[in-house]
C-alpha cells in the first residue's frame, strides 16, 4: 500500500520516540562525531611494556586516562622493543594503511643512540616516518629522548637536536624528553629496572604524565 507524506512523516515520528526511549534517537551525525579516533603509538621497547606485567605500560596508562576524560580517543600500540628508527620506518606504511589513525606518536631513536648508529640517518629515518604520517592526513607527535651522561655531552645534544629539527621544520608537536622526571631524577635508580636502561612499573605513570599534555593539544585539533 502506498503511502501519504503525512504518513511517512508520522513514522518517522513514531520511530525516533521509540529510538528515543532506549537512548538511540543521536542523529547520524552525532554518532560519527562521537567515533573514537584512531592514534598509532610506534616506538621501542619504552612503549613496548618490556619487562612490565601487560597492561601497566605508559602507553596502557594513556588510555586509561583518555577514557577517564571521555576523550574518544583509541590507542593502538605497534612498538616493538629493540625497534630502530629504521625499523620504525620500514614498517609505517603498513600500519597507517591497516590502522588509518589520525595522530601518530612516534618514540624511536633510543636504540639508534645505544648501537653508536648515524644521528643523520637517524633524523632522516624519523623525519622520513612524519612525512608518511601527514601525507595521509594524521597528525604527529614526536617523543624525543636523550641517553646516558657516559656517551658524552656533545652526543647528547647533537640526538637532542634531532628531535627538535624535525619539529621545527615539520612543525610538529614535540616532547623533548619522554623520560623527564625519570631518567634525569635525582634518585633515577628507583625508577630502572634490573638493567638500568628500562623504567619499571613506578616510571609509567610519570612517562605517561609526560606525554598527556602535548597529545591532548594535538588531539584537540583532530577530527
Amino acid at each position: 500500500m502506498d503511502m501519504t507524506p503525512d504518513s511517512h512523516h508520522l513514522q518517522r515520528r513514531l520511530l525516533l520516540s521509540a529510538l528515543a526511549a532506549v537512548g538511540l534517537a543521536a542523529p547520524w551525525q552525532g554518532v560519527l562525531a562521537a567515533s573514537p579516533r584512531k592514534i598509532l603509538v610506534v616506538g621501542d621497547s619504552l612503549s613496548a611494556e618490556y619487562g612490565l606485567a601487560r597492561g601497566t605500560g605508559w602507553v596502557a596508562l594513556l588510555q586509561k586516562q583518555l577514557d577517564a576524560d571521555k576523550a574518544q580517543a583509541q590507542i593502538h600500540n605497534a612498538s616493538i622493543s629493540g625497534d630502530t628508527s629504521a625499523g620504525g620506518r620500514a614498517r609505517l606504511p603498513a600500519l597507517l594503511q591497516t590502522h588509518k589513525p589520525k595522530l601518530v606518536v612516534i618514540e624511536l631513536g633510543a636504540n639508534d643512540a645505544l648501537r653508536g648508529l648515524s644521528l643523520d640517518k637517524t633524523l632522516d629515518n624519523l623525519d622520513s616516518m612524519v612525512h608518511m604520517a601527514r601525507q595521509t592526513g594524521a597528525k604527529v607527535l614526536l617523543l624525543g629522548i636523550q641517553v646516558p651522561p657516559n656517551y658524552g655531552a656533545d652526543y647528547t645534544r647533537r640526538l637532542t637536536q634531532v628531535y627538535d629539527k624535525i619539529a621545527k621544520e615539520r612543525k610538529v608537536a614535540l616532547v623533548p624528553f619522554l623520560l623527564k622526571g625519570v631518567g634525569d631524577a635525582a634518585n633515577a635508580r628507583q625508577y630502572f629496572q634490573a638493567d638500568g636502561i628500562h623504567p619499571n612499573a613506578t616510571a609509567q605513570p610519570i612517562i605517561m604524565r609526560n606525554v598527556l599534555p602535548e597529545l591532548k593539544k594535538v588531539l584537540a585539533t583532530v577530527r
